[in-house]
């Protein structure tokens, strides 16, 4: 009797491949609204922002002190007659010669003058007592010409692009928008995500108290992280909450998302075990076009799409399936979740750079998968790592201040150079 023979299965898709994949052919968001400046922090900016004025409008004074002509101070001690007194928001009287004003910080520079004496550089002379006398300064350096003058549009020329679309806006940048007169700006609608879990054993905190807990169940940690992740990527989440392990239930909630939702994005399911039905779920609504990757953690990470039943423009939302284990969750989010947000965005990815750090401890037994291991950086520069690199260890990553991204097959003595990414970079 013979048996056939096992079917050999293809080789796993290695991360860098994966993530090409997954970003190839994403078609970004096209809705936009337009919404306060005050309120636009972290969105994505959908047109270009153009200047319709100079910035500074006019030449300007950037120091407490004195406008004046060169021509008038040739040398130190020079007296010349304060005529005026030029306050930020007014303009003063064009400077005569042997003319000296006073000028504060912002002021616009008088016609005729073409540097500003600091202050300290400067003192009044004594007063002789006579009526109506003018104030008069004497000049204790000799300034070079434009010195303590800001030209108008050195920051910002009019009809300059000072934002660009796909640009995520920071603080700097909205401050920069309101110095161009942007009340309101144009941003990209937030990406809408759909969040879920699966898996009988998971139970809510609040739910169940500790003590009540039946054997086998957790608390759903990754519901907590995934979620506030999303948000700090921008996103407007609906948290469908937890999901039986039944087929059934799995279909109907896929698409029931899929109809209002860019993203479905699920923890949990997606492994081969009997009651991991997210998996079939989604090959039987719409198609898988990924699933398992050469890293560790983070090995089941599936991709594809959910189409929209009775859609006839081919309707569907993208389908993002996490490991269940929290590290491997944790870190396939920001490794693939996280750069894809960004392309659904039209912001540009660029891949954060390592920093080369030297490992002070030995890793003597690696995988044969690239390998993130949970590290910190110790008060000598040098990183440690956590005694337990176990994938559903969260502790970890709390304990940790970022990963070393380890190449396949490769062991790590104390003292070895490895590629470090910092937490702060990767959940920028």
């Amino acid at each position: 009797m013979t048996f056939p023979q096992p079917t050999k299965r293809p080789p796993l898709m290695s991360l860098d491949e994966a993530l090409g994949f997954v970003l190839n052919g994403i078609e970004p968001i096209a809705e936009w609204e337009q919404v306060q400046t005050f309120e636009a922090d972290g969105r994505v900016l959908a047109k270009d922002l153009m200047s319709a004025l100079q910035v500074p409008p006019q030449d300007n004074s950037s120091m407490d002190g004195y406008a004046v002509r060169v021509e008038d101070l040739a040398e130190p001690g020079a007296v010349l007659k304060v005529t005026q007194r030029i306050p930020a928001g007014q303009y003063g009287q064009a400077l005569n010669a042997g003319e000296a004003a006073r000028i504060f910080t912002g002021a616009p520079i008088p016609a005729g003058a073409n540097a500003v004496v600091m202050q300290e550089d400067a003192e009044q002379v004594a007063d002789s007592g006579q009526v109506n006398q003018v104030p008069q300064v004497l000049f204790h350096a000799k300034p070079n010409l434009g010195q303590w003058i800001r030209r108008s549009g050195e920051d910002v020329t009019r009809g300059a692009i000072v934002l660009r679309h796909g640009t995520r806006l920071d603080p700097a940048a909205l401050g920069l928008a309101a110095s161009i007169g942007a009340a309101q700006v144009p941003v990209i609608r937030k990406p809408r995500v759909a969040l879920f879990s699966t898996g009988d054993e998971l139970v809510m905190p609040g739910d169940v108290p500790p003590e009540q807990m039946r054997p086998g169940a957790i608390y759903n940690s990754n519901r907590f992280f995934l979620r506030a992740l999303l948000v700090r990527a921008g996103c407007d989440v609906t948290d469908l909450g937890i999901v039986p392990d039944q087929l059934a239930a799995t279909l109907q909630v896929l698409s029931d998302a899929a109809a209002t939702h860019d993203l479905i994005l699920t923890s949990g399911g997606v492994s081969v075990g009997e009651e991991d039905h997210v998996k079939p779920a989604v090959e039987k609504l719409g198609q898988l076009n990924l699933w398992q990757i050469s890293m560790k953690p983070g090995k089941p990470f599936a991709f594809g799409r959910v189409n929209v039943p009775g859609a006839t423009l081919g309707q569907f939302a993208h389908f993002m399936g996490l490991p269940g284990n929290p590290v491997s969750s944790f870190v396939t989010f920001q490794l693939l979740v996280r750069p894809f947000l960004r392309a659904l965005q039209g912001i540009e990815w660029m891949a954060p750079a390592p920093y080369a750090l030297q490992a002070n401890f030995d890793f003597p037994h690696p995988d044969k998968r690239r390998e993130f291991l949970r590290v910190k950086r110790n008060t000598s520069g040098t990183l440690d790592l956590f005694p337990n690199q176990s994938s559903g260890v969260l502790t970890s990553v709390v304990w940790g201040d970022g990963v070393v991204d380890n190449p396949a097959s490769q062991a790590i003595k104390a003292g070895d150079w490895v590629r470090f990414y910092p937490f702060s970079e990767l959940l920028q």
